[in-house]
């Protein structure tokens, strides 16, 4: 289970900019193949993204639209539940700590 709600709040922000479409299909695709997904280990998220990066039992970085962006989860494997912690461009990612990061709703 994950909430799109966050990702479709990214991509609003988005409007105008010139990689507004490309990032908005990279995130659908994503969304979708996540909602799909039964992971119960890091190595099972590893297995059908090979490209994501595991942080520890919980946090796992995604590269979106070719790692133009980046977006940190957490997963409950046994709730089968994925959480947005952060989404956002591979500059500003840089200035994050993933592992702590909590996703700002203001």
């Amino acid at each position: 289970m994950i909430s799109r709600n966050t990702l479709t709040q990214f991509v609003a922000g988005l409007q105008g900019h010139s990689d507004h479409r490309a990032v908005k299909v990279a995130l659908e695709c994503w969304f979708h193949d996540v909602r799909k997904a039964h992971w119960f280990t890091p190595a099972d998220v590893k297995a059908q993204f090979r490209m994501a990066s595991i942080l520890d039992n919980e946090r796992v970085v995604f590269n979106i639209k070719d790692n133009s962006y980046r977006l940190v989860v957490a997963i409950n494997y046994r709730r089968q539940t994925v959480f947005v912690k952060w989404l956002g461009t591979h500059r500003a990612y840089d200035k994050i700590d993933a592992r702590t990061v909590a996703y700002d709703r203001s």
